[in-house]
């Protein structure tokens, strides 16, 4: 464990020290860009309330951190999440996303890659403080035969090593998103599981929604909850879009095709997604909102990259109603739950999902 005699900066540098010492020679490199990316935002911080307090400060940014405060406080008062000094602390970056994720995966398949670390555990991404660090990366592991997407992301949690400060990447969010970001996550520090991506982002969805549902009760108005609603349909509607596709390549993928006949396959299925994305925009009213995401060059990697946050979370969500929505008895379910292998522990949220199932089908009129 690093010394706890060390200062921010210096604790920082007993950490990487201490991961470098176990790690070869090719994750030498990684570690260095992310000591200097984590140590730039530090040298960027500066207390939210000095901010807040200096009429120079531009007024937007004042209103908006002081509605993050607001957020930050009912995390922790009415959600039981961490109180501590994460977003506490504004930094701009100059830049429009704190990293960059790296997702590969096979030509023919939908597992992502996963990449070892001392700290954080087997992941299904690999971060880049620097784009050009992120596109070098990628290039390397498409010249392997890999597909590959590249993701920028406006907000990461350190996991409670270091108290996380707000960003530019994602101040200017509107104050509903800015608020379920934050208790996104905050939700990682509450649990973590190692080499377990999928438990822990579908475990962050879940605390997010429930906590943002709450926050609009509390704070917004019945427009707030119209458009949050109208939200979270658009995006079931991604996500159902993006699984279903995902589960036909699967399929695919465990044909005996020739590479030719598999490739023309899957060439085929990705461009029916983005056709049935058209029909879903029109039925949306011709919301934009993911015309972005469906811009880039459609793969197995950019499919699996939706996977990781939303797998479990109707897992989740069911093991909330199962404890009454009660946050703090959740969080200590999910806890044990954390404890157990992940045989045990994916057949555990299994049996959550199979339980509200059979509860819909006992109430169906």
């Amino acid at each position: 464990m690093p010394d706890r005699r060390c200062a921010r900066f210096g604790r920082a540098i007993c950490i990487y020290m201490f991961l470098l010492s176990f790690s070869g020679c090719a994750q030498i490199g990684y570690y260095a860009q992310s000591i200097r990316g984590q140590l730039d935002i530090w040298a960027r911080e500066k207390p939210i309330a000095d901010i807040i307090g200096d009429s120079v400060s531009p007024a937007l940014l004042r209103e908006k951190l002081a509605l993050v405060l607001k957020a930050r406080a009912f995390a922790s008062d009415e959600l039981g999440l961490p109180r501590n000094q994460s977003y506490r602390r504004y930094a701009d970056l100059e830049r429009p996303y704190v990293v960059w994720n790296v997702f590969a995966t096979p030509e023919f398949s939908t597992t992502p890659v996963q990449w070892c670390f001392v700290m954080a555990g087997c992941v299904n991404y690999r971060g880049y403080f620097a784009k050009a660090d992120a596109d070098a990366f990628a290039a390397q592991a498409a010249a392997s035969g890999h597909d590959i997407h590249v993701g920028g992301v406006a907000a990461y949690s350190t996991l409670g090593w270091f108290a996380d400060p707000v960003l530019n990447t994602f101040a200017h969010y509107p104050p509903v998103e800015l608020a379920r970001l934050i208790f996104h996550e905050l939700s990682h520090q509450v649990v973590y599981v190692k080499d377990d991506s999928v438990f822990n982002e579908s475990f962050a969805v879940a605390v997010e929604r429930e906590g943002v549902k709450r926050w609009i009760a509390q704070h917004g108005s019945s427009q707030d909850r119209q458009t949050f609603e109208q939200m979270q349909k658009r995006r079931a509607d991604f996500v159902s879009l993006v699984t279903d596709y995902r589960a036909r390549l699967d399929t695919l993928y465990r044909q005996r095709l020739a590479p030719d006949a598999m490739r023309l396959e899957k060439q085929r299925l990705l461009a029916g997604m983005r056709q049935d994305y058209q029909a879903l925009r029109v039925e949306w009213g011709n919301f934009a909102g993911y015309d972005r995401w469906f811009a880039q060059p459609p793969n197995n990697a950019l499919l699996a990259s939706v996977a990781i946050y939303t797998q479990r979370v109707p897992a989740f969500e069911a093991m909330l109603r199962e404890h009454n929505h009660d946050l703090p008895r959740f969080f200590e379910a999910v806890k044990a739950l954390a404890r157990l292998d992940r045989a045990a522990r994916d057949a555990a949220l299994d049996r959550y999902v199979a339980g509200a199932d059979t509860g819909r089908a006992n109430h169906a009129p």
